[in-house]
Formats: structure tokens, sequence, C-alpha cells
């Protein structure tokens, strides 16, 4: 479908930094170069915003939103609550199957390249599927549908986020701190683990407020 092409050309551009935070989103520009109707990209739009990677402003149109807008703050807040209680729980109720996952996601994660050609300074868009891979079947021992589909939405809403703070923190041991999480989990660590994603969440707040 068009509007689905427009949306994945749409989500790409904003992900790889092409328009700057805060900046206007133009329906009838987003037409024009895409050569579709503005219905479309009107509807590939909803779905931007949907997923927090853009706002719906009254009697403005569309934008990229903000980096100091305090949803970040809020966004890291819930995931600082709510992921350690689901890791808890994914490390008590996970199987040897889950445990094999976990180790499938991180070796997939350590052997993809963060940066690539042409998506400039951000992570690329392979590591990125990685590290939400990752972090999902870290969390899907738990058994909870309902957990995994909250996780699914916050980890959306924060994604733009996480991408800007790579810039601001390119010397960070992101691959350490991986490590230390499939450890911690494999080892049916739970306090551990819990620390640790806290941390792993933290650092990448305070790299965007930096």
């Amino acid at each position: 479908m068009l509007s689905e092409q427009v949306y994945a050309h749409l989500r790409d551009a904003i992900m790889r930094g092409d328009y700057a935070p805060g900046e206007a989103l133009k329906p009838q520009d987003l037409a024009r170069d895409q050569g579709v109707s503005l219905a479309v990209v009107r509807e590939a739009l909803v779905r931007v915003v949907g997923e927090g990677l853009a706002d719906r402003l009254p009697n403005r149109g569309f934008a990229v939103p903000a980096v100091s807008d305090r949803r970040w703050q809020e966004i890291t807040e819930a995931r600082r609550t709510v992921e350690p209680v689901v890791l808890r729980l994914s490390i008590e109720r996970g199987d040897v199957d889950w445990e094999a996952r976990v180790r499938a996601a991180h070796h997939r994660l350590a052997r993809t390249e963060p940066y690539a050609p042409g998506e400039g300074e951000h992570y690329s868009g392979a590591w990125s599927e990685a590290h939400r891979a990752f972090h999902r079947t870290l969390l899907e021992g738990c058994g909870n549908a309902a957990l995994l589909e909250t996780f699914d939405r916050m980890w959306a809403a924060s994604e733009l986020a996480r991408r800007w703070s790579a810039r601001r923190a390119a010397d960070r041991d992101a691959l350490g701190e991986h490590r230390g999480l499939e450890e911690a989990a494999l080892n049916r660590d739970a306090d551990t683990a819990a620390e640790l994603l806290v941390r792993h969440l933290t650092l990448t707040a305070v790299a965007l407020e930096s």
C-alpha cells in the first residue's frame, strides 16, 4: 500500500536524523516529494504519531518531537519502573528455550555493527533491530503478553530519543552493558540483572540530557 511505503520512508528519515528535533513535517511537501496524495501522507503521519516519533500540534500540523520534551524523562521513568519487574519474572519463569533465545539474540547484537555507511551519526537500522530483539527476548520468559505489549509501546516511544543519544555518548560501552545483562539473566541472578537494566536505561537518559 502507498501509505505503508510513505510511513516506512518517513519513519526511517526521522530515525536517521534527516529532520531536526522540533522540525515541522509538512504534509504538502511530503506528498509532493513522494508523489502521493495528501490523504496517503496524513495516514502515514498518524501512524508515526502513534509510535511517538512525531507530534500532532493543534492548528500547527505535525512535527518531530523536541529533544527537551519531558516525555523522554517520563518514558525513561516508566521503563525503569516496569522493565526490571518484568525481567525478574522472566528470569524466574524462563525455560531452557528462553535461555537459548537470549544467548542467540545477544550473539546477533554483539556481531552487528552499530554504524553503517549512509546512516549518519546514529545507530544503524540493523543494529537497532538487533538491540530491540535482545531486550525483548530478555523479557519474553515472563510469559505475560500484556506486559510484553507494554514493553513494545514504551520501546517504540523511546526509540527516537535513544538514537539521538547515540551521538552524544559515542564512547559508551554498550557491548559491555549488554554482555552483563545476558550473563546475569542466564545465571538467574535477578537482583544483578535488574540493577544492570536500571543503570543501562539511566545512562541513555543521562546521555540525552547532556
